[in-house]
């Protein structure tokens, strides 16, 4: 039995093109799996899944997930990545540099402020 074909889209990576790249992945299932799965919408689900697995394992960033799904904003990918309880690849040195940045903003306000009382 030859399911319906999957379809994920790409964006060239080069600004010059404006062509987009399709990739087309085709699955056979057994008829059991077929008719257990024939009520979700497959295509969505197997797209989501290479997303979250892409994402997890690190391969695709936060932009790649946002193409790869269609979403308009980075918003829509953390959500969307929450719902599936995967939580931001968020290191230690991206954590200290915003406390810095963080401190570094709160020190301009404090100075803005005694300057204008």
């Amino acid at each position: 039995m030859n399911w319906p074909v999957l379809a994920a889209r790409a964006h060239a990576p080069s600004a010059q093109c404006c062509e987009e790249i399709i990739m087309r992945i085709e699955l056979d299932l057994p008829d059991d799996i077929a008719q257990a799965l024939q009520s979700a919408d497959l295509p969505r689900t197997a797209v989501d899944a290479i997303a979250l697995e892409g994402y997890r394992s690190g391969k695709l960033g936060r932009g790649q997930v946002q193409r790869l799904l269609g979403f308009s904003t980075p918003m829509q990918v953390d959500a969307f990545l929450k719902e599936h309880d995967v939580y931001l690849n968020y290191t230690m040195e991206e954590y200290e540099k915003d406390l810095a940045t963080l401190e570094r903003l709160r020190n301009k306000e404090a100075a803005s402020t005694k300057r204008s009382a």
